[in-house]
């Protein structure tokens, strides 16, 4: 796996895994009884984007790591996932 590959996965599985943490323990203004004027109640009470960032750096890391270790092992390849049968013949080492 190439250096840019690597961090094309690295930077889906985050942003994967921001979407996922993002709502979770969400208190909006609504629920914390408090609504600025101008804004949704569902607008969320607190400002804790750094925080889930932060939660979502280590996980997505996690979520990479085992990702590249797959990829790299060869356990799953290109192969697997043709279901056509229209790849070549994989090259015979001599």
């Amino acid at each position: 796996m190439s250096i840019s590959a690597a961090i094309v996965l690295f930077a889906v599985c985050w942003f994967m895994v921001f979407f996922i943490v993002l709502p979770l323990r969400l208190i909006t203004q609504d629920d914390a009884g408090e609504v600025v004027p101008g804004t949704p109640r569902s607008a969320p009470a607190g400002f804790v984007v750094k925080r889930k960032a932060k939660i979502t750096t280590v996980a997505a890391l996690l979520v990479w790591a085992a990702i590249y270790i797959v990829i790299t092992q060869g356990w799953i390849t290109v192969r697997d996932f043709d279901v056509m049968g229209r790849l070549p013949p994989p090259a015979q080492l001599d």
